[in-house]
């Protein structure tokens, strides 16, 4: 395995030039830049964190344009998911304005969503996610997802917690910039403390919410 040095200053001017020059020519004339400053110390964090958070993948930085009216063919962000289970897990990116953390779940059937509102509709799992949102809000992250914009028919508007039910999915994330451990080894632990924060909400999902 690649021995982890840390996130080097030089990806985000990779993504700096290339939201200025999204086409293929450019990307072939800097794809060694990409592989070398990019991809290669991001697989080399992702195995290093492996045992603690499951097995990642790096996604492809080529964008899926078929049904897009805008037609740059290559993400501007290289990111990466840790996986608890199917659709549900870490998060980790890297672009321009710097590095991105989160973890929880995108995806939902409607199977897994009725799963999802009657575990925030009961008491114990309820609150118990309650809390969880709560501390994480404290410790600075941004809980999001997709919402419905009133309560799920079949749940009263007056619902102790009514703004979880809204959810369809449940995020959490923070944008950290380009702080100064981030290009060192010391990034592994950083992100690793980070993902540590965001496991409670995980392993929520995981037990009341999963695929």
């Amino acid at each position: 395995m690649e021995t982890f040095e840390g996130i080097p200053t030089t990806a985000f001017g990779f993504y700096a030039e290339l939201e200025e020059n999204n086409n293929r020519d450019w990307w072939l004339q800097n794809k060694a830049r990409y592989e070398e400053d990019v991809k290669r110390p991001m697989m080399a964090l992702l195995a290093g964190l492996e045992p603690r958070f499951g097995p990642a993948k790096i996604f492809r930085p080529n964008r899926d344009i078929r049904f897009s009216q805008d037609k740059s063919p290559y993400k501007t962000a290289q990111g990466a998911f840790a996986s608890y289970q199917e659709g549900v897990g870490y998060y980790l990116q890297v672009g321009a304005d710097g590095l991105l953390v989160g973890g929880g779940y995108h995806s939902h059937s409607p199977a897994q969503l009725a799963r999802y509102r009657n575990a925030v509709d009961a008491s114990e799992t309820g609150e118990s996610l309650q809390h969880i949102v709560e501390a994480l809000n404290t410790s600075g992250f941004d809980v999001e997802g997709e919402k419905l914009k009133t309560v799920p028919r079949g749940f009263d508007s007056a619902h102790p917690r009514a703004e979880l039910l809204r959810h369809k999915t449940v995020t959490a994330g923070v944008d950290l910039g380009q702080p100064e451990w981030l290009a060192t080894p010391a990034a592994s632990d950083e992100i690793a403390g980070l993902w540590e924060q965001l496991r409670p909400l995980v392993e929520w999902v995981g037990r009341h919410a999963a695929p």
